[in-house]
């Protein structure tokens, strides 16, 4: 029975590396829309609609956070209902709806305030043109909802992990995947951003709807060769019914460890959310283990979801509740490097951006070497660093997800000190030559000064968040992958809103940002802060990583289901 559901829940005759075309195009398309205007928000925000500098950079990261929350939406929606492909295909529309309505807003003129005048104060967007400038980015951040955290899933799905010519190939996938999103977030910092300061915004952001209205095409166009996982219930209903059955017997005693016999399994009622392999009994969060008691008034042919759960079941909730300290490790990585999104561009408005006489550095584009560096780092990691650590560790991938996101803060951390010198050397740059008080002209100081920082953030990058996204989609149950995706952009959200109230707070208590002139503020100080943060935050995730308990998986052998109980392979994790 188990094997006809697997057969049935499952089309392993689908998939590989011939849809990965198909399932990139519409993430790259994505980003690229999303990033295009992200990068250069900040200019949008200030030049074009007027808005104060503290204001337009609360609403970038609380734009950012809340299109990094939508994917816990989208990934309901996906486990527990449509399924991924369905739920990226319908949320790519409503995307390009968003799209469509932010373009005509930077086209129509009643949609903006007038240009300012020279001598004259600029006027604010009005309350109407701001609810249509909210309303299109609501509309995009539901979009990317329900494409963010299926896209890996679904990428990843691709590819059989009981197949141990494919199972190699699923890690590589993150790799690529986020080699992806580089790639697009490199021409939206360049092609992008060039068109939105020197052709019109109306052009700027018309290219990437246009493009994600192809992609939308060249998705759905690849139906007949995915690899499909048919969605089995709401995962949240399974966590709820745990709950509830653990809080049921909470005054029952439990055994010695000679009595785990009594806990209960059931393989035919875990099959569909357990093809990969069964999660076994681990040791820890005892008191949930009481969900799985079997009592007198249970019946174990016919239980009760919501007062009797299997050992899987219960093992999903505690998954979960173990990601729960290193998730929240990552949050503050993504404050740090949200800075470069506000602060640091303004920074760079105020540098010498000349390459050459004629050509100069359009402020949004200093991201390029963030993602040139990103990008750099992925190749080595997969084709120098992997192979070399693989010889002394032994570990298929070279280092663990988490040894690779230790790296990660540590660069991370050491970009973010290094800004605060940075940042004293362009004002004393502008102390010598006079324009302290003179926020909108250029100080004789090299833009290139930033281009060691914006490179160490791609760097972190791409080893921690990538390390990251590794490490929702290894340790997740099989059932929950949209969700545990979700979790990695939920940390994106909570980091960018981590950083509204960072500098909320810092504004209103001390004159380190001020509204108009970045000279006369003490941008270092803020860095600065956050580096001391940082350092707590790694000693945190260091006690974390050293304590975590692995997933442990039952793999079965699926030519001979008589050899369920008898042929079973032990997997304490991939790290």
């Amino acid at each position: 029975m188990k094997m006809e559901l697997m057969e049935k829940n499952v089309q392993k005759k689908k998939g590989g590396m011939i849809t990965m075309p198909f399932i990139f195009a519409n993430e790259i398309c994505e980003k690229l829309a999303m990033v295009g205007f992200g990068y250069n928000m900040i200019s949008y925000l200030t030049s074009e609609l007027h808005l104060p500098l503290t204001k337009a950079a609360n609403t970038i990261t609380n734009f950012g956070g809340t299109s990094a929350m939508t994917p816990l939406i989208g990934a309901f929606i996906a486990d527990a209902f449509a399924g991924r492909f369905w739920t990226i295909t319908f949320a790519s529309i409503i995307y390009q709806i968003g799209m469509v309505s932010l373009t005509l807003s930077a086209i129509l003129p009643n949609l903006r305030p007038p240009p300012c005048k020279i001598g004259e104060i600029c006027e604010v967007a009005d309350s109407g043109q701001l609810a249509i400038l909210y309303l299109s980015l609501l509309l995009t951040a539901l979009g990317s909802g329900g494409i963010r955290p299926c896209v890996v899933p679904f990428g990843a799905d691709q590819f059989d992990e009981n197949d141990p010519k494919q199972k190699t190939t699923t890690w590589k996938f993150f790799n690529w995947y986020y080699f992806c999103m580089g790639a697009s977030n490199l021409v939206a910092a360049t092609v992008i951003v060039y068109v939105q300061d020197n052709v019109g915004w109306g052009v700027g952001l018309g290219i990437p709807t246009v493009a994600m209205f192809v992609s939308i095409i060249v998705f759905v166009f690849g139906y007949p060769l995915y690899r499909k996982i048919d969605p089995v219930g709401s995962p949240f209903t399974r966590l709820l019914q745990v709950c509830v059955a653990a809080f049921r017997k909470r005054k029952v005693v439990m055994g010695s460890d000679r009595t785990l016999q009594q806990l209960y399994e059931n393989g035919d009622l875990d099959a569909t959310i357990s093809v990969g392999g069964k999660l076994v009994h681990t040791e820890s969060i005892k008191c949930l283990d009481k969900a799985a008691i079997i009592t007198m008034e249970d019946d174990p042919k016919a239980p009760n979801p919501w007062k009797l759960s299997t050992v899987h079941r219960v093992e999903e909730l505690k998954s979960l509740i173990r990601m729960g300290p290193i998730w929240a490790a990552g949050i503050l990585q993504i404050t740090a490097a949200a800075q470069q999104n506000t602060f640091s561009l303004q920074q760079a408005k105020s540098m010498n951006r000349h390459i050459s006489k004629s050509f100069q550095i359009p402020p949004a584009s200093m991201s390029v070497f963030t993602q040139i560096s990103m990008l750099s780092t992925i190749i080595f990691y997969d084709r120098v660093f992997v192979p070399l650590t693989r010889k002394l560790t032994g570990l298929e991938r070279g280092i663990s997800f988490l040894t690779r996101m230790t790296i990660g803060f540590l660069i991370s951390l050491l970009s973010t000190f290094a800004a605060g010198f940075v940042e004293i050397r362009r004002k004393n740059a502008a102390l010598a030559h006079g324009p302290m008080d003179q926020p909108h002209a250029i100080i004789p100081i090299s833009v290139l000064w930033l281009m060691p920082l914006y490179c160490l953030h791609g760097i972190a990058e791409a080893f921690m968040s990538i390390g990251h996204l590794e490490f929702f989609y290894d340790q997740a149950p099989e059932s929950m992958r949209s969700t545990a995706t979700a979790l990695f952009w939920l940390s994106i959200s909570a980091g960018s809103y981590t950083s509204t109230l960072l500098v909320t707070l810092v504004h209103k208590f001390s004159n380190w940002l001020p509204d108009s002139n970045l000279n006369r503020g003490k941008l270092e100080y803020f860095y600065w802060l956050i580096t001391l943060l940082q350092l707590v935050n790694l000693v945190y995730y260091l006690l974390c990583a050293k304590f975590y308990t692995l997933k442990p998986i039952q793999v079965c052998d699926a030519g001979n289901e008589t050899k369920r109980e008898d042929g079973i392979e032990l997997i304490r994790g991939h790290v």
